[in-house]
């Protein structure tokens, strides 16, 4: 279990993942699950005393705010069905952070919670981790990016003379750089609705078909409905299987290295 929280894969040895472990288990599990989604530059930053670097990080406070708040709105909506305060507090967290963190450990079965906390999880699971950690994702870096970008073209809109760069922890950007963010925004959701598309010929569901792509590329492990945490991918056929490998494959590499690989001008002689 240690391994699968720092390398966030989430493979466990029981049928109920961490659910059957203690409280003080699941709530060390739960705090590393959260720091080894953060980039691993900041714990260098660490080492060599510069703590005001890390401390005006815009991706760690983002990354914290978007976890603290969907806890929040979760321990709200499914109180009423838990025990008490505490143990709904610490599912909310825990589920919260090993969705976020593409880890995949599940202490409750998050299928059976109200639609508002499932359709949080489903965009945790496309959010990510940070960049430079051991998450995937689209990466909590790439999506604030891409709403500085949003912005700044809604400006445009309004004053269309208007110079304005994109900064981000302290730096202006490139356009190049904004433009291959913009890229790989597409590709990973062309990628998506492909493996969609393909794994839709089985009859087994929209809401299973569409949160098993997502799950499988970004190496979440768990979706819902026919495929949630208390459940697995048994039921697809070696095709499905096949095009599920793929995609986690394509969500562990990045995309474009694997891309790269499968290009004929990769392997043209010169």
């Amino acid at each position: 279990h240690t391994f699968g929280t720092a390398g966030t894969g989430g493979f466990g040895v029981r049928s109920d993942s961490i659910g059957s472990y203690s409280a003080y288990s699941q709530w060390v599990i739960a705090i590393f699950m959260i720091l080894f989604g953060v980039n691993f530059n900041l714990y260098y930053l660490i080492l060599i005393n510069r703590f005001k670097s890390v401390l005006k990080s815009s991706e760690l406070w983002c990354y914290i705010s978007i976890l603290l708040v969907s806890s929040a709105i979760i321990t709200a909506n499914i109180y009423s069905s838990m025990p008490n305060l505490s143990s709904t507090v610490r599912a909310s967290v825990f589920q919260v952070a090993s969705i976020m963190t593409t880890t995949g450990f599940a202490t409750v079965d998050f299928n059976m919670w109200p639609e508002l906390s499932k359709t949080i999880l489903v965009i945790l699971m496309l959010i990510g981790a940070c960049a430079g950690s051991t998450g995937g994702g689209l990466k909590v870096s790439r999506v604030i990016l891409l709403f500085k970008m949003m912005g700044r073209e809604i400006k445009k809109l309004v004053h269309p003379r208007l110079v304005k760069s994109v900064r981000f922890e302290g730096k202006q950007l490139q356009e190049e750089t904004l433009s291959g963010v913009a890229s790989y925004f597409v590709i990973y959701f062309v990628c998506l609705i492909a493996a969609f598309i393909l794994i839709s010929f089985e009859n087994v569901g929209f809401e299973t078909n569409l949160t098993a792509t997502i799950a499988c590329f970004n190496n979440i492990g768990p979706g819902l409905a026919r495929v949630g945490p208390a459940a697995n991918y048994a039921l697809y056929t070696d095709f499905s299987k096949f095009v599920l490998s793929f995609a986690m494959l394509l969500g562990r590499l990045e995309i474009y290295p694997l891309i790269i690989s499968f290009s004929p001008s990769t392997w043209t002689k010169r």
